[in-house]
């Protein structure tokens, strides 16, 4: 046979589904009975299905409360020429249209964006790829300047990666150029031209700062230097603010029930 044929009947032999062995198959109460042992709520056989040679699974119905979907398993298996069938486990298993919870999703992972409120904890990773040890090059002129000052401030800053993905972060939130707030602004009424603005340190400087106008809703935040509102300093450079088409009307007095003093 040629190696080819004898690799494609390997195969077909390895996927073949195995056949029902008939010993197994008929011990159906003795699948139960070892379902019984094994816990509560045994319902209605549902069916049998070959595992392998010689070994099959009994399914039977979980009566259970809150169980709703799931069943009895038990694999049952003989030796060759044997002519019993004996036990070999017994489990409580899913079913495919079993009431299950949630598959398990890691809490770090859980975590959105805001969501650490007053007196709440978040420890952050030692290996977190965002930050480095602060005497490592930075490429950011604020960090460098304390940088061989080993022992003193920060033990660990943002990397490039960190305030890159910071930067993109912002920008493209609520307080970047496509806000709502800021579409509605006047098109020259840019944060960067504020007197309100004040620049962040380092790398950040040319693109971002923080709001100190009181009476913006942007206050005591973040701002792209693109972002707007109609708080600008300069804002009426930009509009016009006067009253327009306000037509002042002639005086008119009523003496008709004056009086005479």
């Amino acid at each position: 046979m040629p190696e080819s044929s004898t690799a494609t009947a390997i195969a077909k032999t390895r996927t073949r589904k195995p056949r029902l062995d008939k010993v197994c198959a008929d011990a159906d109460e003795l699948a139960r009975e070892a379902a019984e042992e094994a816990g509560d709520g045994i319902g209605e056989h549902l069916s049998v299905e070959a595992e392998d040679e010689r070994v099959v699974t009994h399914y039977f119905e979980c009566t259970l409360p809150g169980y709703r979907g799931w069943r009895w398993a038990v694999v049952l298996s003989r030796v060759p020429r044997a002519r019993v069938a004996t036990v070999s486990e017994t489990a409580l298993l899913p079913g495919p249209d079993a009431l299950r919870a949630p598959a398990w999703v890691p809490w770090a992972d859980r975590l959105e964006a805001g969501e650490v409120g007053t007196g709440e904890v978040l420890p952050t990773d030692e290996d977190d790829d965002r930050l480095m040890p602060a005497y490592t090059y930075s490429e950011d002129d604020a960090v460098e300047d304390i940088a061989y000052e080993l022992g003193v401030g920060r033990e660990r800053v943002m990397n490039r990666f960190g305030r890159t993905e910071a930067a993109q972060r912002w920008y493209e939130g609520d307080r970047g150029p496509t806000a709502p707030i800021a579409e509605a602004a006047p098109a020259s009424a840019r944060c960067g031209t504020c007197g309100f603005f004040l620049p962040l340190a380092g790398s950040m400087r040319s693109a971002f700062g923080a709001c100190a106008n009181l009476y913006s809703s942007e206050d005591a935040r973040v701002v792209s230097a693109d972002h707007g509102c109609g708080a600008h300093s300069q804002i009426a450079e930009f509009v016009d603010t006067t009253p327009q088409g306000v037509v002042q009307s002639e005086t008119v007095y009523d003496d008709e029930g004056s009086e005479v003093l």
